[in-house]
């Protein structure tokens, strides 16, 4: 037995150090066009220099991410199939489905996280409240009389005004729409009072006037909208909503392959390339160790995990 362990050690030693052989397979578990894509292009371009071979994104869309994450949960640990890791899939869908093809923590190993993009909080222009504390205590004053949209039950947004409605002890009614571009077209027309979502859909209303920005979600203020303040500076410590996009491995994916991977993600993240895309969408690339990675994976789950049961949300 020791000398078929010692076997299967010394060949996954020396495929870790030949590490990289062939493209390695991306799989991105949305469909083509969102953040997620654009994160993991920007990532495979610079990763692909310093590994000496291609990175190969491939779009797997459809079941929420759950059909790429059951593909990439199945595949070869061989560091040849690799997956973006996102807050849906890793800590969201395993509160939110009853039954998922895959287990977040059994079936994958963290790579790197990649990087961050914060969301915001606004309201229609007619709405009376230039902040956050004004809103909520519009919301106090008249429960379950303010519509908030979302871009679908479970989204990012669907969770964020949930856990903001939670934080603060408000009543919202929520109107789930079939994608973000419906759910903006209703709230610049007043049909809905309130949305949360990434910079990118959400400022061009602003800088129009038909929104207004109250917070931000994430842990300090954008760029873009420096007079902002965060959620936490006005009145709620602690509180941190953003979508976030990570590099994740199969299972058992030797660990030599696993830092090779992390080392040119962290190289990546830094490269002029990234910091300049993402920042154009006031999103933060990181760029992380495995340990790091796994221990933030398992903070937003205890935060989301939270929400998801206190709200009672399910999968459509």
């Amino acid at each position: 037995m020791k000398l078929v362990f010692l076997l299967l050690f010394c060949i996954g030693t020396a495929s870790a150090q030949t590490y990289p052989t062939k493209p390695i397979r991306l799989l991105v578990p949305f469909a083509p066009g969102g953040s997620s894509s654009i994160v993991a292009r920007l990532a495979a371009e610079e990763m692909s220099k310093g590994l000496g071979q291609q990175i190969v994104i491939e779009n797997k869309g459809g079941g929420g991410g759950n059909i790429a994450m059951q593909e990439a949960a199945h595949a070869d640990p061989d560091g040849y199939t690799l997956i973006i890791g996102h807050i849906g899939s890793l800590a969201v869908n395993p509160y939110m489905y009853a039954r998922l093809p895959y287990d977040v923590d059994r079936d994958f190993a963290a790579v790197s996280l990649l990087a961050v993009v914060p969301a915001i909080f606004v309201v229609y222009h007619e709405v009376p409240a230039k902040d956050l504390r004004e809103f909520v205590a519009l919301a106090k004053k008249k429960p379950g009389e303010l519509f908030y949209g979302s871009a679908g039950n479970g989204s990012a947004g669907h969770l964020a005004m949930e856990y903001l409605k939670q934080a603060a002890g408000i009543d919202l009614k929520h109107v789930p729409y079939k994608g973000t571009g419906p759910n903006v077209t209703d709230l610049i027309a007043g049909r809905t009072q309130a949305a949360s979502a990434g910079t990118p859909p959400l400022m061009p209303h602003v800088k129009s006037g038909k929104l207004r920005v109250i917070a931000v979600g994430g842990a300090k203020r954008l760029h873009s909208i420096p007079e902002v303040p965060t959620v936490a500076e006005q009145g709620y410590p602690g509180f941190q909503t953003s979508q976030w996009y990570g590099l994740n491995a199969p299972a058992k994916t030797p660990k030599a392959i696993i830092d090779r991977l992390a080392a040119e993600a962290a190289k990546a993240a830094k490269s002029p390339l990234m910091l300049e895309r993402l920042a154009v969408d006031d999103a933060e690339a990181v760029g992380s160790t495995p340990e790091e990675y796994a221990a933030f994976i398992k903070k937003e789950q205890e935060r989301w995990s939270k929400v998801v049961r206190t709200a009672n949300i399910k999968a459509d």
